[in-house]
């Protein structure tokens, strides 16, 4: 299993946040560079576009997807779809750096034997964001949401069951995964509007991995 570390202090650092939800702090730092080169390769199969709501609103987050399917959105709502609307062939296959990581997040978290669906592939621009929602497009509601933070900081927003609940926001750096399900599967959170900087492996992005086990 890959070493967790708090890139400060070197030693291992999980942060709870609550019953079935962890940080896990630097630990995809050993599979950075793998992650990264295996973006770029699905990229260039499935690129990267802002999707339209239901509602008719622009994504300000561009996105792609990988694994056996991806999640969509149109007009026509959300869905799971195993083939790319924009070309109509399938999705690229999960890399297998995606494929351990999101295996050994969930485990470390206490989710054994995780076998996620889809990965969902987020490129956030400077004042890019994602409103406070949740995760339910899914037939499994108790697997983890596996979520890799690389390049640019963010504030990752930690809500409640409610809409109306009070909010975190927590500071993810690159490397952070943070990974939550079971009990805390349907938890609202988001994530604020990304401040411009530059990193000297995604440049001026902020690229987040989101596996989901859909079926």
């Amino acid at each position: 299993m890959a070493c967790l570390f708090d890139s400060h202090a070197h030693e291992p650092l999980e942060e709870p946040l609550e019953d079935g939800a962890v940080i896990l702090r630097a630990f995809a730092l050993p599979y950075a560079q793998s992650l990264l080169s295996g973006v770029h390769q699905i990229a260039e199969a499935a690129p990267f576009r802002h999707l339209v709501t239901p509602g008719g609103y622009t994504m300000s987050v561009a996105m792609t997807n990988c694994g056996r399917v991806g999640w969509v959105s149109d007009r026509r709502g959300y869905r799971y779809d195993p083939s790319d609307p924009d070309t109509n062939l399938a999705w690229p296959a999960m890399p297998p750096a995606f494929v351990n990581l999101a295996k050994q997040s969930a485990a470390k978290a206490g989710f054994e034997a995780y076998d996620p669906d889809a990965c969902l592939i987020n490129r956030y621009a400077a004042g890019a964001k994602l409103g406070l929602h949740q995760d339910k497009d899914e037939n499994d509601q108790w697997a983890p949401i596996v979520s890799v933070s690389l390049g640019l900081p963010a504030t990752f927003l930690w809500g409640g069951r409610k809409r109306a609940d009070p909010v975190r926001r927590i500071r993810l750096e690159h490397g952070d995964v943070v990974v939550w399900g079971g009990p805390a599967r349907f938890v609202y959170h988001g994530v604020s509007p990304l401040k411009a900087g530059e990193h000297e492996i995604t440049g001026d992005a902020r690229i987040n991995l989101t596996f989901r086990k859909v079926f």
